[in-house]
């Protein structure tokens, strides 16, 4: 009972979420797939075809593969997941954690997200800006919220012995995940190794090492 009523507060918060993308010009926008238009966003299905299964998804009370070098895993609701999301500016996500396992650092350039801790005990943090960097974190318990502003690269780690559990808000229906680690030493092509080594100020075999992995 007390994850339900936690639950439909969390809910609350997220429909007066303020939103990052366009307000919608009509009641709804249900993504056409496959669709060759190109908008900001995705073409409409034909309202008059729009059925329930359109604004609907199921199974986020099943938990995440955790078993990866990080020990997370991220189970997205967004707009290519669920298409009535189309044009709506919200979309989330449920996040699952082995134990000291990390959510690693990564922003969502178009949207703030707002996360809520379901089961366990989470380290979490978000760096400002240059020049300062300033790091801002704090351990969350069960029914804890945090809220990450949009742009700023931020974490969580699991902390606890146990798996652990929480559903992030974001106001976009594709808010964009961009990872630090896989961005800089996993792009395609390759960053150039001496620019990398300049960076971050080590020798290019450790560059090199850690591009391996990615």
């Amino acid at each position: 009972m007390a994850k339900s009523v936690l639950l439909i507060c969390f809910f609350g918060v997220l429909f007066t979420f303020g939103a990052a993308d366009h307000s919608p010009l009509q009641d709804f926008c249900v993504a056409q797939a496959g669709s060759a238009v190109l908008v900001n966003g995705l073409a409409c299905k034909d309202p008059k075809t729009v059925q329930a299964n359109d604004f609907s998804f199921g199974g986020l009370h099943l938990p995440g593969n955790i078993s990866n070098a990080v020990g997370s895993r991220v189970t997205p609701v967004f707009v290519a997941q669920l298409p009535g999301l189309n044009t709506l500016g919200i979309s989330l996500a449920r996040i699952d954690y082995a134990p000291w396992g990390i959510n690693p650092p990564h922003t969502h350039p178009r949207a703030t997200e707002i996360l809520v801790v379901l089961e366990g005990t989470l380290e979490i943090g978000f760096i400002t800006s240059n020049p300062d960097n300033r790091l801002i974190s704090k351990v969350l318990q069960k029914g804890d919220v945090f809220v990450f502003p949009q742009g700023l690269v931020h974490f969580q780690r699991n902390t606890g012995t146990v798996n652990a559990v929480a559903i992030a808000a974001l106001g976009s229906q594709n808010p964009g995940v961009i990872t630090v680690a896989n961005a800089v030493f996993g792009s395609t092509p390759d960053i150039a190794m001496d620019i990398l080594a300049k960076a971050f100020q080590v020798d290019k075999s450790i560059v090199s090492q850690i591009q391996s992995k990615f």
